[in-house]
């Protein structure tokens, strides 16, 4: 990742002017950089793209995303192009320190309080949301979506044929897993062949034991990890992991979805790109065949996962540009895209009717929830942390050593 340097808020927002042009977006293009290629997410992109050519006909968008490993090999190519002064016109990154502490402390991104100004958005996005994409009183990226990381789906059958309560306590979690695990379940599904699977299960416990105000403050250092409840929050992650599949480490997470939908497990913690999955994929619906309920402990907070596109500097066509994000931030595009991703739009007065139960529901949540941003997600740390914190995560998995669990942590504070 790009060595960070100071960024200077007074620059024009035409771009540096010691930037090369790139070739990806040129006058009459404007080239979308993205890893959206699997089912749903392509279908949101794709009904994004076609609602910006309705009313920009005269501009063409060049769809660039890059398919594989959730991700990494779009990130890859990214940097390659960044560092190469040869931006797209816009891309994807995740809001938070993903953004900030890459591409915004490298210099590569203009300001968009004007475009927030033009479109009277500042008061249709969270605030907490806009501070995720916001770095020293300057907006920087445009929010699509919104998803949630602290859900827990259930198998609803499971639960009642074994007349087990669902939980929302870690008190109450851990009585309905001795319960489940007596009737032969496994109580909670994971599949962690990669490491931010567990990692999000532990970034929950920790929202449920600090709170949302001192989890962000653990990721800011105001906090450390040699604090007593981090301890506790890492003994009750032991604790969890006591009731997982043992095949979890050659499972991904769609492998561990298909244990809940098919009753071998009870739970499972992920993302609510989850729900997708389960309704499109494997044909279960909402609140029939699986439910949903915050994780432990942390009802009232939204772990926020948010995919946001800003605009570099050194783009040919920056007016173009900011264009398509009018048409991404607005309404009409958010709806156009959400219901087919499987995520909630980012704005508050977004159309609820145009979701199912499970989005109406999270619809809600998300207008009065606390927001805490996900560490797996490269929302609450730095890339230099996040990848520290999934090796330390990944270890803790398989030796359960807690000692070693929190000076891992410690020793990686450094990359905050």
């Amino acid at each position: 990742m790009l060595a960070a340097c100071s960024s200077d808020s007074a620059k024009e927002e035409s771009g540096d002017s010691d930037a090369k042009a790139s070739d990806g977006g040129g006058e009459g293009k404007v080239e979308i950089f993205s890893w959206w290629t699997g089912a749903g997410e392509e279908d949101g992109l794709l009904a994004l793209i076609d609602l910006f050519e309705e009313k920009h006909p005269d501009i063409s968008v060049e769809n660039a995303a890059v398919a594989g490993g959730a991700g990494t090999n779009a990130k890859a190519v990214l940097a390659t192009r960044m560092q190469g002064d040869d931006p797209p016109s816009t891309f994807q990154v995740h809001g938070g320190e993903e953004l900030n502490k890459s591409w915004v402390a490298a210099d590569k991104m203009q300001p968009l309080n004007d475009l927030y100004e033009a479109n009277e958005w500042m008061d249709k996005f969270p605030e907490d949301l806009i501070d995720l994409v916001s770095q020293d009183g300057n907006i920087y990226s445009v929010p699509v979506n919104i998803h949630r990381g602290n859900v827990i789906f259930y198998n609803k059958k499971v639960f009642e044929d074994n007349g087990v309560d669902v939980p929302t306590t870690f008190d109450e979690f851990f009585t309905a897993a001795d319960k489940l695990q007596e009737a032969g379940v496994t109580p909670l599904a994971l599949g962690d062949k990669e490491s931010w699977t567990a990692t999000q299960i532990f970034e929950n416990v920790l929202l449920g034991v600090l709170g949302p105000d001192d989890y962000g403050k653990l990721f800011k250092g105001e906090i450390g990890f040699d604090d007593p409840r981090v301890k506790e929050a890492a003994e009750k992650f032991g604790k969890m992991l006591d009731y997982v599949n043992e095949d979890h480490a050659s499972r991904n997470w769609q492998d561990s979805g298909q244990l809940v939908a098919n009753g071998e497990a009870a739970m499972l913690n992920m993302g609510d790109w989850a729900k997708g999955y389960f309704v499109n994929d494997l044909n279960l619906e909402t609140n029939k065949d699986f439910g949903y309920v915050p994780f432990p402990d942390t009802d009232g907070d939204f772990m926020v996962i948010t995919d946001t596109f800003g605009l570099p500097k050194g783009v040919k066509n920056p007016d173009e540009v900011k264009e398509f994000l009018t048409v991404l931030g607005s309404v009409e595009g958010q709806d156009a895209f959400n219901p087919l991703k499987g995520s909630i739009p980012a704005r508050v007065d977004a159309d609820p009717s145009q979701y199912d139960d499970y989005g109406k529901d999270t619809i809600e949540d998300f207008k009065n929830a606390n927001l805490a941003p996900s560490l797996a997600h490269g929302s609450a740390a730095a890339e230099g942390f996040v990848t520290k914190a999934n090796q330390a995560v990944n270890i803790f998995v398989t030796q359960r050593d807690v000692d070693n669990f929190i000076e891992a942590l410690k020793n990686a504070a450094g990359e905050l």
